[in-house]
């Protein structure tokens, strides 16, 4: 299976492919995955073709790239402003489960919570046959490539949040064509990283508790994403394992078909703009919060699935605060 990453070596951006299995390879005459598949897009051909065509270079050796902290993102934009940050929830049961449970309190018994609503909705039509348009899913906004941070970096949670918990999952990323035509790139691991005790005080404000950093997996899958997934969600607080669980993913254990969920997010006009990246967020099944874990500034996420090789490592801190100081002209 084709994995694309991007490792900084030497103050420039290898391109490396890797089958998972061998030695990985530098990709000739590139510098980003951006600019390998604008390249691709151009000549009618697919990431592989290019890679292809490009011709491999030296070896790579990535146990030192991880030793040393140089993996970047799978993918990255000239302009971090043109890389939109989105994902849709309530896609797994899990998630269903832990969202009903943090918004009860503010139902009757007898009414189901607008999140077990939301998931029922996409359980009955988020799966619809082909040229059919299945069940809107709930959709949030994260913010720009400002907000993205490799494998290895820390994951910094405002000074103002009340929480900074991790979302476990899987993430695709996709370039705009020329014409306006959405190409997926690949499939990663990802943290959408998140404030749930925020969303838990008032489900309005969901919208505020996803805009903070989140995080990728060094690699770029390239191809069909298998039905099934399982990966492992760890914290640890020093060398103590705080927070352990399973989690499942792809279309087998969603409630959505990944074509479902991107039709409701490209439809929309201002997202097909020519030269965009888009990262989108599947939605989660297993978080430590509703398990009772208090995350502190120094725990580390790892997280890690099939057919994924490498795990998504990432360290919680605090920004210090710093007062806005809005001005008239």
């Amino acid at each position: 299976m084709l994995r694309v990453l991007q490792v900084a070596n030497a103050g420039a951006m290898q391109v490396v492919t890797w089958s998972g299995e061998g030695q990985p390879r530098a990709v000739n005459g590139v510098t980003s995955t951006y600019e390998l598949a604008m390249r691709a897009i151009t000549s009618g051909r697919s990431l592989a073709q290019e890679i292809d065509a490009a011709g491999l270079g030296a070896e790579v050796d990535l146990e030192t790239a991880a030793a040393e902290g140089r993996f970047a993102l799978p993918v990255s934009h000239p302009d971090p402003a043109h890389y939109i940050v989105a994902g849709t929830g309530l896609t797994h049961l899990g998630s269903a489960s832990g969202r009903d449970k943090m918004h009860k309190a503010a139902q009757s018994e007898e009414k189901p919570t607008d999140s077990m609503r939301m998931f029922l909705m996409g359980v009955e039509g988020g799966k619809p046959k082909a040229g059919e348009v299945g069940a809107q899913p709930e959709w949030f906004y994260k913010g720009n490539g400002t907000q993205l941070r490799a494998t290895g970096e820390d994951l910094v949670s405002p000074s103002f949040a009340l929480d900074g918990g991790e979302e476990p999952e899987l993430a695709a990323i996709y370039l705009i064509g020329p014409d306006g035509t959405p190409f997926r790139l690949g499939y990663c691991l990802a943290n959408e990283f998140s404030d749930h005790v925020t969303e838990k005080g008032n489900y309005l404000w969901l919208a505020h508790s996803k805009l903070r950093q989140a995080a990728l997996g060094a690699e770029l899958l390239v191809g069909d994403l298998p039905d099934h997934v399982e990966g492992t969600s760890r914290i640890l607080r020093g060398d103590k394992v705080i927070f352990e669980k399973p989690f499942l993913s792809g279309e087998a254990n969603m409630s959505h078909t990944i074509a479902n969920l991107e039709h409701h997010n490209f439809k929309y006009d201002l997202f097909r703009q020519p030269g965009d990246l888009h990262v989108h967020f599947f939605g989660t099944a297993t978080l430590s919060f509703s398990e009772g874990v208090k995350t502190e500034p120094g725990d580390v996420f790892e997280i890690s699935a099939a057919p994924f090789q490498l795990p998504l490592v990432n360290r919680l801190a605090v920004a210090a605060d710093t007062p806005v100081v809005i001005k008239s002209l």
